[in-house]
């Protein structure tokens, strides 16, 4: 009886250790699956991180795409028309004394003045009476406001969508002190000839998207301000300035152009010698 009873103390103590290490081993196989729980939802939660962060970035790319194309469109079409055929509207309207070059070119008191206009490829109007001339102390020089685009009206934006709208500012470069003498003139052409000088315009495209936040900062509409920046007489905020604390996604495409009278001769044959040249303005003398 006492060997057995030995024995039977063995074997309590050997259950009793087999217990404790299987509870032990049930414990550790918890941590671990939680540990791996965490890991699953760290890495999920990266992914929609990762995921939301490449949203925004593609967003912003598509945005500053459509903004870049729609400036880079408003200034083709200028240098289009600038350069186009004389006899058409649109180059006569440009060139006109209320056009956007014409009103610089043609009046040398507008040499100060800003020419704003609102880009619409609908309507193609690049006349006085459809944009906002300012001089450059922020003043109005008429009363017309035609020129200011207006986020509110359809007729303001590129395209039918409503999404985009461009505004235009063409201005006179100015002077350079520094600038090569007589490098305002043409080559070839009489000093005392109007048309020989050559004329340096800054134009200034501004393209934004008031969709996303209205371009407006307190009761100052950000269209309605000049698009030259830093402007030490007035102090006034820029265009571009107001569009950035207002939060609407916007870019300026700057550019500088040069615009000149370009004579071309035509070869004339009078007195009946040769082929006659359609081109001449006068007609062949008869010996």
């Amino acid at each position: 009886m006492i060997h057995y009873r030995y024995l039977s103390s063995q074997a309590k103590k050997i259950v009793s250790i087999n217990q404790a290490y299987r509870s032990t081993e049930q414990g550790a196989t918890l941590i671990v699956v939680l540990l791996f729980l965490v890991l699953i939802m760290l890495a999920g939660a990266i992914a929609v991180r990762q995921s939301n962060t490449d949203l925004k970035i593609a967003t912003s790319d598509q945005i500053n795409t459509v903004l870049l194309q729609s400036s880079d469109s408003a200034n083709q079409r200028l240098e289009m028309m600038i350069n186009g055929n004389p006899s058409s509207k649109e180059y006569e309207d440009a060139t006109s004394f209320s056009g956007v070059f014409g009103h610089f070119l043609l009046d040398e008191k507008s040499a100060t003045n800003e020419f704003i206009y609102c880009f619409n490829p609908r309507t193609q109007t690049y006349v006085k009476a459809n944009a906002t001339v300012k001089d450059v102390s922020g003043g109005y020089i008429d009363s017309l406001n035609n020129g200011i685009c207006d986020y509110t009206n359809a007729n303001g934006y590129t395209s039918a969508r409503q999404t985009v709208m461009t505004q235009m500012s063409v201005s006179l470069t100015p002077p350079d002190p520094n600038a090569e003498r007589f490098g305002h003139m043409v080559i070839g052409k009489e000093i005392e000839d109007r048309t020989s000088k050559k004329y340096k315009f800054d134009v200034r495209a501004t393209s934004a998207l008031p969709a996303y936040n209205e371009p407006k900062v307190g009761s100052t509409k950000c269209f309605e301000q000049t698009s030259i920046k830093s402007n030490v007489l007035t102090g006034n905020q820029s265009l571009s300035e107001c569009l950035l604390q207002a939060s609407t996604p916007s870019k300026m495409l700057y550019e500088q152009a040069e615009v000149e009278n370009v004579s071309s001769t035509t070869i004339c044959i009078p007195f009946g010698k040769g082929p006659i040249n359609p081109q001449c303005m006068f007609s062949p003398s008869t010996p």
